[in-house]
């Protein structure tokens, strides 16, 4: 009998008093850290069985119809039960990696039938614990071994027989029994072991050391322990039968184990109707909340509308150096529409690197000033705010306003000043850092408030800035493109304007990859001495900041002390990562912008929108390591000057089908859009905009690429909700749900 004591509340570190598939307090430890580290804020003592069952298969095999060896055709994938005949680990002659030997790993098996010649299924390993690593495989794949190798089969013509490559011997399932006992005594239970073969079975992601068998295992004694009464319902029942979904409780035992009626191939593309089920649900509260959020906002008065006449638009047009882009001036009409409106605004600009977005922030600001109120603009860091100070100050030099900059470095006294000199409205606008919300910064009627780079902004330090003034209206700015896929879920209570034409005269920036080899490093050396000989300066990022055991990638500090003592010791070459002290970090930029240093050796700690027209090459050490929009932040740093300018990426030879896309996309355009919307593609949206820093739940099913459809769908039904607010105690309830969900919260703060 199920123990009803279990629940979905339970805590994994509990589960071992409910006899839970023989899961001791060791195993659970393990399970609920793994789990931990895969979702975002969680810690292990408070991961429970909901999160166990939202930790979904990776992919399914089903081993109901095992190939045999004879059935095997070239590229085929397929699943193979298979026996040790014989395996070995030795050096692969001739070849060694950075600093390390390669080693090859191969077992040779045969199937129950002996069908056909024996397989081979093989790996490579290298780093310094490779030996010993492949000494415990030795071990473990001893001979007669029964084991599970799925994946795409390949003709080996050298040994005429079928070969799959593998990433690393853990992909391997070992399976009870062996070729002389197939169902040995020591299993406790044969419906555990049945569980693995004969069905179509999910595999997961190891976690820590937890292999797919055992989770497997674990998943499958706590559906059968929890009662069905504990997968209650959590949508209404009218919309569950226009949707035509399945009921929660199928929906999360289905998504483990598929019955055998429904299509595999709906399960690998995450179209099932228990994918389908879960999709919606995470997305269809998401899309409530940010639809209460948003109508709450759009109800609440800010403290006056702008008047933006004729008058205003002379005097504007007057400061601006130089003529606005047409998407410029669209972004600008529906900034000032909403500052027209009694509605406080609440909208994301975004903006390629270089497309003009501060000219429009500083528009804004003037409206602002031009009503007799303030106006702030917050960005991450001091370099960053430094630089905005000075080029607005530059912009508005012959305006009435007096704009200063706020920030850690002012002296005390300065700082007392300037505070009592903004709380007295004396100052129109300032600039500056997290010091603009700290308690002692008043404002006598803050108007607008400008965010730079938001992303990097916790959301309550966005909100606070907010709360500076009556429901001020705020702009928020990045560089960063994000799709408008992402867009409409991280930013749903934000409208977006987007900025998506250059200025004219830029100079494209030529991007080209180039190889991990002595004769192409020549030729970047080449082009590096050449442009600091011209007069310009050069970055060269890495992505460790020191020498790593388990990564082989060279990393920033060795190679800062190489560059400078052995490459180009004529030149003057600094160091920057994120270990440094802030002082420090900002000290090496200002020698950097100067001019003092020619070349910057970096991690990706290089500040976003740092402006140094004098940089003309970027040069990026494993580019495959990087995402597309790193990559195109990275390449951003350089291209602001006149002169022709060079983004390099070094490549290590041993590329993913992935990474080669990926850089190839990077040498094809500098649209940072496009990018986005390829990098979203590849790596899913919680690597691009990590949820934490949104203020976002994780989605632990969803997929906004994949399931665009569905977010339209969960969207169009959470405004028939909220539109039914006023007629439907259900939709009420619903609605106080989410208003008092302290994630959907953080979400609408912008």
């Amino acid at each position: 009998m199920p123990d009803s004591s279990i629940s979905l509340e339970t805590r994994i570190l509990d589960l071992p008093n409910h006899g839970v598939a023989r899961l001791g307090l060791l195993t659970a430890r393990k399970l609920a850290s793994g789990i931990a580290a895969n979702t975002s804020g969680k810690d292990l003592n408070q991961v429970t069985v909901e999160d166990l069952l939202h930790y979904l298969p990776m992919r399914y095999e089903d081993r109901s119809k095992l190939t045999r060896i004879r059935d095997l055709t070239d590229g085929l994938e397929a699943s193979l039960e298979l026996f040790v005949k014989l395996c070995q680990g030795r050096p692969v002659r001739g070849w060694r990696s950075y600093r390390q030997r390669l080693y090859i790993f191969e077992i040779s098996a045969t199937d129950r039938e002996r069908s056909g010649k024996d397989v081979v299924v093989w790996t490579f390993l290298s780093g310094p614990r490779a030996p010993q690593i492949i000494e415990s495989y030795e071990k473990k794949f001893r001979r007669g071994v029964r084991f599970i190798a799925f994946g795409k089969w390949e003709s080996d013509s050298s040994r005429r027989t079928y070969s799959l490559k593998l990433h690393k011997p853990d992909e391997i399932e070992v399976l009870p029994g062996d070729v002389e006992r197939p169902l040995p005594e020591t299993t406790e239970d044969p419906a555990i072991a049945a569980i693995h073969v004969g069905r179509r079975v999910p595999i997961y992601r190891r976690l820590n050391d937890l292999r797919p068998k055992q989770l497997r295992e674990i998943i499958h004694a706590t559906l059968a322990t929890l009662p069905d009464s504990s997968l209650a319902e959590t949508l209404p029942n009218d919309l569950i039968k226009r949707q035509r979904f399945i009921s929660r409780r199928e929906a999360i035992h289905q998504i483990h184990f598929p019955p055998e009626a429904i299509s595999l191939d709906d399960y690998e593309r995450s179209r099932s109707p228990a994918h389908r089920r879960l999709i919606f649900e995470e997305l269809f509260w998401l899309a409530l909340g940010l639809s209460v959020k948003r109508d709450r906002r759009i109800k609440e008065p800010k403290g006056a509308a702008f008047k933006i006449d004729d008058a205003i638009k002379r005097r504007i047009a007057s400061v601006l150096p130089f003529k606005l882009t047409g998407a410029q001036r669209r972004v600008i009409k529906e900034i000032f529409r909403d500052l027209r409106s009694d509605a406080p605004m609440n909208r994301l600009l975004q903006g390629d690197v270089g497309s003009g977005k501060t000219i429009v922030a500083v528009i804004a600001m003037l409206v602002a000033m031009e009503n007799n109120c303030q106006a702030a603009l917050m960005a991450p860091t001091e370099i960053l705010a430094e630089q905005h100070a000075r080029n607005i100050k530059r912009i508005l030099a012959s305006s009435p306003y007096r704009i200063e900059l706020l920030n850690g470095s002012l002296k005390s006294g300065e700082k007392k000043r300037l505070r009592e000199a903004i709380a007295a409205g004396e100052v129109h606008a300032v600039i500056g850092t997290h010091a603009l919300i700290q308690e002692s910064v008043t404002f006598k009627q803050l108007g607008l408030a400008v965010i730079d780079e938001q992303h990097r902004f916790g959301v309550m330090q966005r909100a606070e800035l907010r709360a500076r003034g009556m429901n001020t209206d705020v702009l928020v700015m990045t560089a960063t493109p994000i799709p408008r896929s992402l867009a409409m879920t991280v930013y749903g209570d934000l409208d977006v304007s987007i900025i998506d034409e250059m200025p004219p005269g830029r100079t494209p920036i030529v991007t080209k990859i180039f190889a991990d080899n002595a004769s192409d490093r020549k030729e970047v050396k080449q082009l590096l001495h050449s442009e600091i000989v011209a007069g310009r300066q050069v970055y060269v990022v890495y992505p460790l900041v020191e020498e790593s055991e388990k990564l082989d990638l060279r990393d920033a500090t060795r190679r800062y002390e190489y560059l400078r003592d052995k490459v180009f010791p004529k030149f003057s070459v600094g160091l920057i990562h994120g270990r440094m002290k802030p002082e420090e970090k900002d000290e090496c930029m200002r020698r950097f912008v100067t001019g003092e240093i020619q070349i910057l050796v970096s991690t990706t700690v290089i500040e976003v929108g740092v402006d140094v027209p004098n940089a003309s090459v970027m040069v990026v050490e494993h580019a495959e390591r990087f995402g597309l929009s790193q990559l195109h932040q990275l390449r951003g740093r350089v291209g602001r000057g006149a002169q022709q300018s060079y983004c390099v990426l070094l490549a290590s030879d041993k590329q993913t089908e992935v990474a080669r896309e990926r850089l190839g996309i990077m040498e094809q355009t500098n649209d940072g859009f496009k990018i986005a919307e390829k990098d979203l593609e590849l790596r899913g949206p919680g690597e691009i905009m990590g949820t934490r820093q949104a203020g976002l739940p994780e989605f632990r099913v969803a997929n906004l690429v994949r399931d665009l459809d569905v977010l339209q769908a969960a969207r169009k039904e959470a405004d028939f909700y909220l539109n039914q607010a006023d007629k439907s105690a259900e939709a009420q309830k619903m609605i106080a749900r989410v208003r008092d969900d302290a994630r959907v919260k953080l979400a609408a703060v912008g």
